[in-house]
């Protein structure tokens, strides 16, 4: 297998996330809707305050994303929150994984991020198994949470906190 190459995202990768991000097995588990345009992930690509955009890579093809917002809002600035996906015909490969560990190491070694925050569906037990991989632990369930192929559907509320994952590598050992 070849390898993962994760790097910051360049505006060349609008159309590969625009085709990820609209495969019907990809979107249902978004907060996005289906038919995306390449303007808007030209859109997303553009800098924004506290905006990190990550893409995982197998052979020079765009496979996985992940979105990192800091938070703006100062007496939240130690948090913040991702989305991720990866292409329906790349999962189970460890690119999930990948950029998760990019992303934590960014988050715990030069931001000083010491909560990261994400919503799930509940129903997408994969991506569930991978963040509780990483130590994000469920908070809450948000009932009928959105709209998915015309049903409310409900969501994890899920955070890593770095004191705890610290306090619970310490026992361990």
């Amino acid at each position: 297998m070849s390898e993962i190459v994760i790097r910051h995202i360049e505006t060349r990768d609008a159309e590969a996330l625009r085709q990820i991000n609209a495969h019907p097995e990809v979107y249902p588990d978004l907060l996005q809707l289906p038919h995306p345009s390449v303007e808007l992930w030209q859109d997303r690509l553009k800098p924004q305050p506290g905006l990190r955009h990550l893409v995982a890579c197998i052979d020079d093809r765009v496979v996985g994303h992940l979105a990192l917002r800091v938070e703006q809002n100062a007496r939240r600035g130690h948090v913040a929150s991702i989305g991720i996906s990866t292409a329906p015909d790349f999962r189970k490969r460890g690119v999930g994984s990948a950029l998760m560990r990019e992303m934590i190491s960014l988050c715990d070694n030069w931001l000083r991020i010491d909560r990261i925050e994400l919503t799930v569906f509940t129903s997408n037990a994969v991506a569930v198994a991978l963040y509780q991989k990483f130590g994000f632990e469920i908070e809450g369930t948000g009932k009928n949470y959105a709209l998915r192929n015309g049903k409310y559907v409900d969501a994890y509320f899920m955070a890593r906190v770095k004191e705890t994952v610290a306090s619970v590598d310490h026992k361990k050992q």
